[in-house]
């Protein structure tokens, strides 16, 4: 498991790359709650927004997801074990007056791009 990445996946450089032509500013890989011991793969600090980019088999997507066909009850726990951390990250977040936007990892980057835009933008304009 060492082999698997927890941040820079291919998913979150191309999204990352296209905020960035876009103008946008983030953090990468940081808590958006100092209490909260988990990071979001791309925090806006300042407008309270963490992204979250799923990968479909770590987080179980409905799609895609394809259980083991060895060891599966450890696989199925920790599956499952991370969709409720996942869950009560979110829910953590969201009581702490945060907007949680998450996205399966098979989505186009375009589109999460032009999502994440929106939010922050949408966010920017309730600031003025």
């Amino acid at each position: 498991m060492r082999g698997n990445r927890s941040r820079d996946t291919k998913p979150e450089l191309a999204v990352r790359r296209l905020l960035h032509k876009q103008g946008l500013r983030y953090r990468v890989n940081v808590r958006p709650l100092p209490s909260l011991r988990r990071t979001a793969d791309i925090v806006f600090p300042s407008k309270h927004i963490a992204v979250f980019i799923d990968g479909c088999y770590w987080h179980g997507c409905p799609q895609h997801y394809v259980a083991s066909k060895s060891n599966r009850e450890y696989w199925d726990a920790k599956i499952s074990m991370n969709r409720a951390r996942d869950a009560e990250t979110t829910e953590t977040l969201a009581n702490s007056g945060w907007t949680v936007l998450r996205y399966w990892s098979h989505v186009r980057p375009e589109i999460i791009a032009d999502s994440i835009r929106e939010h922050v933008q949408c966010h920017e304009s309730h600031a003025q």
